[in-house]
């Protein structure tokens, strides 16, 4: 392996573990204001980035935690998937790439994407019936934005999986025959 290439992979296992604290303290963050504007209604006023719930608070309190229950579950989902992306890389061996853990990661992050582009595709319809009932929560739909990227990722991901799957069953023969 060339050393450009070595070089590009640390900086890409280096840039998955900083987006996947950047996740987890985003989660996090929006948790505990979640849980905290529960017990104190004036949080809800900027719960997290300057997002405003408070009159959906006030108004409609069913309603303010489901629209939280997609962020929050989002926000998780997308931090376990980066989890999953720095367990890759501590399991890589470019020695011998193909192998079953492998595998089985990369088909794992394949289903990951594909929850969160379906919880991504149900809380923007949920959002498009609050704003039809007159709520004004468009400025939510960062959050859930990007469904159509995530299945399509989603897509790639599982033929790389199955094409691992391949090359496992290759490796595995040429072991054999040596």
């Amino acid at each position: 392996m060339s050393k450009k290439n070595d070089v590009i992979l640390k900086v890409l296992h280096v840039a998955s573990w900083i987006a996947f604290i950047g996740l987890c303290i985003e989660a996090g963050a929006l948790i505990f204001n979640f849980l905290f504007s529960l017990f104190k209604p004036i949080a809800s006023q900027d719960i997290h980035n300057g997002l405003d719930l408070s009159e959906m608070y006030a108004n409609q309190f069913p309603q303010f935690v489901g629209l939280m229950g997609f962020v929050v579950a989002l926000a998780v989902l997308k931090a376990y998937l980066f989890y999953l992306v720095v367990k890759i890389f501590q399991k890589l061996n470019l020695v011998k790439p193909f192998d079953i853990e492998i595998a089985k990661l990369i088909e794992k992050i394949s289903y990951e994407v594909v929850s969160i582009a379906i919880v991504s595709v149900i809380a923007h319809q949920y959002t498009k019936q609050l704003i039809h009932r007159g709520y004004e929560v468009s400025h939510v739909e960062k959050y859930w934005n990007d469904a159509a990227a995530f299945l399509m990722m989603a897509a790639i991901l599982f033929v790389i999986s199955q094409v691992f799957k391949k090359g496992i069953e290759l490796q595995n023969e040429n072991d054999l025959t040596v």
